[in-house]
């Protein structure tokens, strides 16, 4: 009984996790990622003049940065997180 006492105790001690910081850590960085996956795509239309190979490298990265950004979209709507675009 008392090893059992302990553990409640330690338990007990422990921080609760704040949903709301953890999901406000989590929208500043989807926010972070749109405006990169934006960035990125703005590159695209930059690298037109630099040739077939650039436009490529810069198609890539923007899907790149898009696939993270949904990711972290994807994230927040399994917390019930819906963000206006």
């Amino acid at each position: 009984m008392g090893a059992n006492n302990a553990e409640n105790g330690a338990l007990a001690n422990e921080v609760p996790v704040n949903p709301s910081a953890a999901h406000a850590e989590l929208i500043a960085t989807y926010r972070r990622a749109q405006a990169e996956a934006a960035h990125k795509s703005g590159l695209i239309k930059a690298a037109t003049t630099k040739g077939p190979k650039a436009i490529q490298a810069a198609v890539e990265t923007a899907a790149k940065a898009a696939k993270r950004r949904d990711s972290y979209a994807k994230k927040l709507a399994l917390l019930g997180v819906v963000l206006k675009d």
